[in-house]
């Protein structure tokens, strides 16, 4: 199993609601930074990828797990991994840490390739998947 891919991220006002904690929805941007940066760290930063492969990678399925909330300027480490390399998708695993230890949550998301013009769905490209695939564990 190779080592995930982590972020450091702090909590921000704009993600926590009236009780102080982050909002179920703001966790979002989180595995979005995650997400975004894996995908630079494989060489395959989103600026060039959709050009380059004519492609683009909507995602299909979000799902998440909370286990105990985090809080205002509470940093946070996100670590990201991909969980699956399908023929058209790629699933990406996502965990939520506290500098404490504590795990905050867990997210599954899936990500389709479809081609640009049409949104039909196509193969992931070899480039694309072996790439990512030294995050795969």
């Amino acid at each position: 199993m190779s080592a995930p891919f982590m972020v450091r991220e702090y909590v921000r006002w704009s993600d926590v609601d009236a009780a102080g904690v982050v909002c179920y929805g703001a966790y979002v941007r989180f595995v979005e930074v995650a997400e975004t940066e894996l995908f630079r760290a494989a060489g395959m930063p989103y600026s060039s990828v959709f050009e380059r492969f004519d492609c683009w990678l909507p995602r299909v399925h979000f799902s998440a797990d909370f286990f105990a909330p985090a809080r205002l300027d509470e940093r946070l480490t996100v670590a990201a991994r991909v969980t699956r390399l399908g023929t058209t998708s790629v699933t990406l695993g996502f965990t939520i840490d506290s500098d404490a230890g504590a795990r905050i949550a867990a997210f599954s998301v899936v990500l389709v390739c479809v081609e640009r013009a049409t949104f039909a769905k196509r193969a992931l490209p070899d480039e694309l998947r072996a790439a990512l695939s030294r995050f795969a564990g």
